[in-house]
C-alpha cells in the first residue's frame, strides 16, 4: 500500500535544554541557530528554556516520558548536570552545546565552542561512554570539592556580573579573607590528614576556561583525582594560577594529587560545596565514587 515507506527514514526525537542565563550571555538565537544547522532528516528537534535551578531535571523528566533519546544541554557544567543525571538515570544519550562561562567537560571531551560547530558535531551522532561519579549520592561529571572553589561558588552564585571577568574579580577579593581547613581523607582505605585551602574531586581534568587543577584525569580510567590546594602566602597566587593555566599542577609543590574509586573526606563542620560548580550545601561526612563507563555522549 506504500511502496515507498522503506525509503522513509525514521527520525530522532532530540531535545534542545537551553540555559537562557548561562555564562552571562542571552541565548534567544540558539533556537534559529540548531534550525539553521541541525540536520532535519535525522532529528526531530524540540526546545525547551530553563526559567529556574532545578528546571532542567523536570524538563528532561518529561521529555524522556515522550520517547525522547537524545537529549542535550545548551549551557554550562551545571546545565549539563542537571541534564546528565537524569539521561544517566534513563540511559539515554547527551548531546552538549557549551554556553557557560568555563565549559570544562566540553573543553575536555573536545566539543567545539563555536556553536554552530558543535551542532554540526551532533549531526554526525558518534558518542562515547564516560565515567560519571556521585559525590554524597549527587551525580557530577566533571569537578567536586569544597574549600575556597565551594565558597567562591556560593558567592559567585550571587553575584550579577557572571562571566569569566567578574569571576576573576571576585576570587582577589576573597582570596584574601579566606582561611585553610583541615580535612581527614580516606582514599580507598588510606588515610591522609591535610590542612588545604581547597579540595577538587576531579572526573575531567579542568575548572573550564583551559584552567587544568588535574592535568592526567580521564573520564575513561575508572578513577577519580583528588586534588588537595596546600595552604599557600598569598604572594604564591599567581604562581598557583600560572600552574594552573600551564597544566603542571602534577608536578607543583602546591598541589598534591592522588587517585582513588572510593573517598571519604570529614572536615570540623558543614559547610558549602561545590558539584560542577554549583553552590551546595553539605554536611561535615563527604564521600565520592566513581560511576565507570556509565553516561552516553555525542562526541567528536
Amino acid at each position: 500500500m506504500y511502496p515507498h515507506s522503506k525509503a522513509l527514514q525514521v527520525k530522532t526525537n532530540i531535545l534542545f535544554v537551553i540555559n537562557p542565563i548561562s555564562g552571562g550571555k542571552a541565548k534567544l538565537r540558539i533556537p534559529a541557530l540548531i534550525d539553521k544547522y541541525l540536520d532535519k532528516e535525522k532529528f526531530n528537534a524540540n526546545f525547551r528554556l530553563t526559567e529556574y535551578v532545578g528546571h532542567a531535571t523536570e524538563i528532561v523528566e518529561e521529555a524522556i516520558a515522550k520517547n525522547f533519546d537524545i537529549i542535550v544541554a545548551a549551557g554550562g557544567d551545571g546545565t549539563i548536570n542537571e541534564v546528565a543525571s537524569k539521561v544517566l538515570e534513563h540511559k539515554k544519550i547527551l548531546g552538549i552545546l557549551p554556553l557557560g562561562s568555563g565549559n570544562g567537560l566540553a573543553r575536555f571531551l573536545n566539543i567545539p565552542q563555536n556553536l554552530k560547530e558543535a551542532i554540526l558535531l551532533i549531526n554526525q551522532l558518534k558518542t562515547d561512554v564516560i565515567d560519571s561519579a556521585y559525590f554524597n549520592n549527587k551525580s557530577f561529571f566533571n569537578l567536586a570539592g569544597m574549600g575556597f572553589d565551594a565558597h567562591l561558588s556560593a558567592a559567585f552564585s550571587k553575584d550579577k556580573k557572571r562571566g569569566l571577568t567578574g569571576y576573576i574579580k571576585l576570587s582577589l577579593k576573597e582570596v584574601f579573607n579566606y582561611k585553610d581547613e583541615l580535612y581527614i581523607l580516606n582514599i580507598d582505605g588510606v588515610e591522609y590528614k591535610r590542612k588545604a585551602f581547597a579540595i577538587t574531586v576531579a572526573n575531567s581534568s579542568q575548572y573550564g576556561n583551559n584552567v587544568y587543577i588535574a592535568p592526567n584525569a580521564s573520564v575513561k580510567d575508572g578513577l577519580l583525582d583528588v586534588c588537595i590546594i596546600k595552604p599557600f602566602s598569598l604572594f604564591k597566587l599567581p604562581v598557583l594560577s600560572y600552574v594552573m593555566l600551564k597544566g603542571t599542577a602534577e608536578t607543583s609543590d602546591m598541589i598534591e594529587i592522588i587517585k582513588g574509586k572510593n573517598i571519604k573526606i570529614s572536615r570540623a563542620q558543614d559547610g558549602p560545596v561545590h558539584v560542577d560548580g554549583e553552590p551546595l550545601k553539605m554536611g561535615k561526612e563527604l564521600e565520592a565514587k566513581i560511576n565507570p563507563l556509565s553516561l552516553e555522549v555525542i562526541v567528536p
